[in-house]
């Protein structure tokens, strides 16, 4: 964008520059005529200009670069440009840079540097340079456009800071908050133990479940960058919290992932995360009764462009045989509503053993 707004700046000066030289006159036309009508384009320029010779020798300046950068217009012709003012101008790069355009090797289009002037404060410059054509000349004419950004890279400084002070701010809130449900999934296992109610029980455990689930969602989203999530490495540490809270035998019950490299927002990785929580955890609950010995829950994630297909799929008993053992619940609920939320459909299927729960969006 800086490019295209310097670009457009110059653009008219340098083609009317052009348009003078190439009118049909006749070809007797000085050289010093031409330098006349270049001098005098350059001075009446709104916006700071340069003509420089093929020594970098000065032709002419704007009266507003004279007065953007504090130079005395009166003396500045055939002056160097590194001679100007105090010195700040004889930068090494900018000079090598205007000689290479010089010599038809390179063109500024836009270099930016920093303008380190005694006493005052430093600015910082885009600048613009190009050779001018135009008939018997003897030498080359380069034209030097400078724009001051110092305001608007100022502006950028603050709002990026800005930006990392909500990052610093929205990760201490995550902190918090994960911290703040592992108490409260505490306090409802406390409760569970102290009811007699076996289904009153049941409904504080179900409850601690998705209240650790969460926790460990928050937490880990504490821990990453807030705008992309990498999968594999997210998936890998949460099936390893679930497992740790949830899972009293690992040598009985193993937890694994396979996850290829993808990468998503923030957003789409609470879903995601979410939505193996629950599966997992139904798996945990209902597909290994004490009679298995060895069970086995695999989360898998594969992507292909915008499609993609999460699995959840365990060795357990399978799907209940009894259709009114396999009315869905609460969390068979938030899957599918997580699900449509991703532009997904669920499938569920017999992966004799056990059961297959598939999240695809196509």
């Amino acid at each position: 964008m800086q490019k295209m707004r310097l670009g457009m700046a110059l653009a008219p000066r340098i083609s009317s520059l052009q348009r003078l030289y190439a009118m049909e006159k006749p070809l007797t036309r000085l050289p010093e005529h031409a330098d006349n009508m270049s001098i005098a384009l350059i001075s009446s320029s709104f916006s700071p200009l340069v003509l420089l010779n093929e020594d970098l020798t000065i032709i002419a300046a704007s009266q507003s670069f004279c007065v953007a950068f504090d130079v005395d217009c009166s003396g500045v012709q055939d002056k160097k440009l590194a001679d100007l003012g105090d010195g700040e101008w004889n930068v090494r790069q900018l000079d090598s840079l205007l000689r290479a355009t010089v010599a038809g090797t390179a063109a500024i289009d836009v270099y930016e540097m920093d303008l380190v002037r005694p006493g005052k404060d430093t600015l910082r410059l885009l600048i613009n340079a190009h050779t001018l054509d135009y008939f018997e000349a003897e030498s080359l004419r380069v034209v030097v456009a400078i724009t001051d950004v110092t305001s608007q890279r100022l502006a950028d400084k603050v709002r990026d800071d800005l930006v990392r002070e909500k990052q610093l701010l929205l990760h201490e809130i995550q902190h918090r908050i994960a911290n703040s449900l592992q108490i409260i999934a505490s306090v409802l296992l406390q409760s569970a133990r102290k009811v007699q109610s076996t289904e009153t029980r049941d409904h504080l455990r179900d409850a601690h479940n998705r209240v650790m689930s969460i926790a460990m969602l928050q937490k880990h989203l504490s821990s990453t960058a807030l705008e992309d999530v990498a999968l594999k490495g997210y998936f890998k540490d949460l099936c390893a919290s679930i497992g740790a809270s949830m899972i009293g035998n690992p040598q009985r019950l193993a937890l694994s992932t396979d996850v290829d490299d993808s990468v998503v927002d923030s957003d789409t990785s609470v879903s995601l995360g979410l939505v193996v929580t629950e599966l997992v955890i139904n798996a945990l609950k209902h597909a290994f009764p004490a009679r298995i010995q060895k069970g086995m829950i695999k989360v898998g994630y594969k992507s292909d462009g915008a499609a993609w297909t999460l699995v959840v799929a365990d060795n357990g008993v399978g799907m209940p045989k009894d259709p009114e053992d396999r009315k869905p619940g609460l969390g068979t609920g938030i899957v599918e509503a997580l699900a449509s939320q991703l532009g997904a459909i669920v499938t569920v299927t017999d992966a004799a053993p056990g059961t297959k729960v598939s999240i695809i969006c196509s």
